[in-house]
Formats: structure tokens, C-alpha cells, sequence
């Protein structure tokens, strides 16, 4: 009797055997693609650094100084306006169409409160429209944009049901966060975390990056009072809590950022020491940049920052 066709096909050990094979490249492939993306990342971010750093210069070469970063305490209504919205400001301007010399260093809402609308340069609309004695409009006056416009997003809504700012409107009237200036830009950092409709369109921004200017009248930031240090941690402080509190992190674990509620602004000098001269920070001369890096935390490992932290 003729024996029947051979059977092909794998057997039930071969399949598992290639079904875990195939599961471990996976598992060796999958943490090296996620390096990569990482590094990458942080080869962006480092990029941005480089051209705000040569945009401040450029600002520094045409104002005479690098913009401040400091917000009045207590912060009158709608005024809290630090550090990263007057980079910010400095770079792009109040409205992203460039920095007027003339500027108060003031959130826009509060402008009319503090200046005669009448004769105030730096109202966002006179500066747009052509003024009433027929002269040429402000927009003549203004510097820059130094940097593109790529990754300056909106702090809060342009209208209601809008999803073009970052965080919830809501907050923006909460007394924790210092009444917060909304409708200001901050620049946000190359790690898209948060997702915005802009125009229709869906965009990712990053984390708000943190901005600081080096005050050099002072020589170091282990004076105990806050307001006589090189570097002052108010100066985001509004904005590292808000971030940070979107996390809803357990009070461990929030102590291990810069919103560190045990000890605040020993933490943040700790962050920004130059070990080689322990009462002195990194770039005591100039100013520091904090992006949150790809966790979205300030104060962490991943931080990616214009000095060696």
C-alpha cells in the first residue's frame, strides 16, 4: 500500500519556540527604539536652548539688557507675569508681532490700570491700527520677532469652549495660582505633552519653559532672604506649581520637584548650585532655561536645562 502525502507545517513546539523568539527581539528592540526617540528629543530640546540663547543675545545687543523675570509680590489682579511670559515677551512680543521698547514688563490686562490708555504706546490694538492723527502705526517701533513663533502657545483660551491655550480657564481666576495672566504666550519646551486645537487643527505643545535672570548685585543664593539672591525662585513659581499640580502627585513624590512644599526655595538653590563654588549658582552672570523634560516635571533627573545639572 502506497504510503499518503508527507504533512507540512510546524509543530506546536516549533510555533511556540518562534512565537518567543519573536517576543524577546521585540522586548530587546522596543527599549532601544525608546532610547533613541529620547535622545533625540533631547538633542531638539538642546537645539532650542541654542536659539533662544542667540536670540537673547541679539535682544541683549538692541535693549541693553537681558529681559527681566521677576512678578511683584503680592501680584496685583491678573498680574502674575514672571519669568517665562516675559521671555516670551522679549522674543515675539505681547501679541507674537514682535517686542515694543517701550514696554512696562507688565501682563496686558493690567496695562490700562497702571498707564492712561489714551497715551499708553504699548496698547496691543493702537499698535495694529493706524493712530487718529493719520501717523504710521506702532508696529513701526517694534524689534524682532528674534525666534519663531514655532513653540509659543497661549496661556488660557481665546473663547469660551476654545481648546487653543494651555490649562483650563478656570485656574486662571483660582487665588493658589496667583491669578495667573492669561492670554499672555509662554515658549514651550520640544517635548509634546499636551494635546491643543489651534486653528482646527490639532497640535502637541510642550511644558512652559522657565526663564531666569540673573540678578548681579547680589553674590549668592544662600542669603536668607529670597529677594537678595542671584537667582530668585518666585520667579516661576506660579507656573511650576500649576504644571506640576496637573499631575495630581502624591506629596512624596511632588517634594522630589521644584514645587518641593517642605522646603521650597532651598531645593530650588540645591538645583541650581555650581558644585565648584558651593554659595554660587550656574551662569551667576547671565540666566538659566529649565525645560521639564519628557516626564513634564521640573526639578526631576530628565530635566534638560542651559547648564550642567
Amino acid at each position: 500500500m502506497a504510503a499518503g502525502p508527507k504533512k507540512s507545517g510546524f509543530t506546536l513546539v516549533e510555533l511556540l519556540t518562534t512565537v518567543s523568539i519573536i517576543a524577546l527581539l521585540v522586548g530587546i528592540l522596543i527599549p532601544s527604539l525608546n532610547l533613541v526617540r529620547t535622545i533625540a528629543r533631547e538633542t531638539r530640546q538642546n537645539a532650542q536652548f541654542t536659539t533662544i540663547e542667540l536670540a537673547l543675545t541679539a535682544f541683549k545687543n538692541d535693549d541693553g539688557d537681558y529681559p527681566p523675570s521677576d512678578w511683584p509680590l503680592p501680584p496685583p489682579p491678573n498680574d502674575t507675569y514672571g519669568g517665562a511670559q516675559k521671555l516670551t515677551e522679549a522674543l515675539l512680543g505681547l501679541d507674537l508681532m514682535g517686542f515694543h521698547p517701550k514696554s512696562g514688563w507688565i501682563a496686558p490686562a493690567w496695562y490700562p490700570k497702571v498707564i492712561d490708555p489714551d497715551t499708553n504706546p504699548y496698547d496691543i490694538e493702537k499698535q495694529r491700527d493706524e493712530n487718529a492723527d493719520g501717523t504710521l502705526d506702532t508696529l513701526t517701533e517694534r524689534r524682532g520677532p528674534y525666534i519663531e513663533t514655532t513653540n509659543a502657545f497661549r496661556l488660557g483660551s481665546s473663547a469660551d469652549g476654545a481648546n487653543d491655550g494651555l490649562f483650563n480657564p478656570s485656574v486662571f481666576n483660582d487665588p493658589k495660582y496667583g491669578n495667573l495672566a492669561q492670554d499672555t504666550y509662554v515658549l514651550c519646551d520640544s517635548f509634546g505633552v499636551k494635546r491643543l486645537t489651534i486653528g482646527g487643527k490639532p497640535v502637541k505643545a510642550g511644558t512652559p519653559i522657565l526663564y531666569y535672570k540673573a540678578n548681579t548685585s547680589y553674590k549668592t543664593i544662600t542669603d536668607q532672604d529670597p529677594f537678595r539672591r542671584i537667582y530668585n525662585g518666585f520667579d516661576n513659581q506660579v507656573l511650576i506649581n500649576l504644571v506640576i499640580d496637573e499631575k495630581k502627585l502624591s506629596p512624596a513624590k511632588k517634594n522630589s520637584t521644584l514645587a518641593n512644599d517642605t522646603n521650597r526655595f532651598a531645593y530650588f538653590c540645591d538645583y541650581i548650585r555650581d558644585p565648584k563654588t558651593p554659595i554660587r549658582p550656574y551662569k551667576p552672570d547671565t540666566y538659566i532655561l529649565i525645560s521639564a523634560g519628557a516626564d513634564g516635571l521640573y526639578g526631576t533627573n530628565d530635566d534638560i536645562t542651559n547648564f550642567g545639572n
